[in-house]
């Protein structure tokens, strides 16, 4: 899938992989997920030549504190690993939810403000914005959000980015079987509601 984005060249793919919330789960599911995740990031770390074929970027967005120390040394090595890539990024959101990049992004706003001898009623947008964990990593504004298996609900993902001027689809498809036929409809509509706005 990644590699079928960066010939489209899309720039910037997302990927919600593990909610904050779900360390609310059974300590047995929690463990199973981390250690497939501290997998994942090992076998990237190995065999991560798609990413430096497009020289694309890995940004593990969340609060990276929550992770097991284990997982946590395999993210830091893959983001190190791809640190200095530039034509594309890959965001892979563990442990992340909307509801805690907004908080942190206005905390961090706010310190920010404080520091510079303002005061926190003169925190506009932009400066929320600019505090974004995926705007700190580089990101672009949000174009589409595909939903994969037909729930009608964002589930606490990239809400501030898809606040405005983002298309959002909903596909009935589940994420493990969603491929290029998936893919190229969205595209193709985004397209054509660009070309005719």
């Amino acid at each position: 899938m990644l590699e079928i984005c960066f010939r489209l060249r899309i720039r910037c793919v997302s990927a919600y992989v593990f909610s904050i919330d779900n360390f609310k789960r059974s300590q047995e599911e929690v463990d199973a997920l981390m250690a497939l995740a501290e997998q994942s990031f090992a076998e990237l770390i190995q065999y991560g030549n798609i990413l430096q074929q497009y020289g694309v970027r890995l940004n593990v967005v969340g609060k990276k504190q929550m992770l097991p120390p284990n997982v946590l040394q395999a993210v830091e090595k893959a983001e190190e690993m791809t640190r200095h890539n530039d034509s594309a990024i890959l965001n892979l959101c563990i442990p992340y939810t909307s509801r805690d990049e907004m908080t942190t992004a206005v905390q961090e706003a706010v310190h920010t403000s404080l520091e510079h001898g303002g005061a926190t009623d003169v925190i506009t947008e932009k400066d929320i914005d600019a505090h974004l964990m995926t705007t700190k990593g580089g990101s672009p504004p949000l174009d589409i959000l595909i939903r994969t298996s037909g729930v009608m609900r964002l589930s606490d993902f990239l809400l501030w980015q898809c606040s405005e001027d983002t298309q959002i689809q909903i596909v009935k498809t589940y994420w493990p079987d969603f491929g290029l036929f998936d893919l190229l409809p969205i595209i193709l509509d985004y397209q054509r509601k660009v070309w005719t706005a």
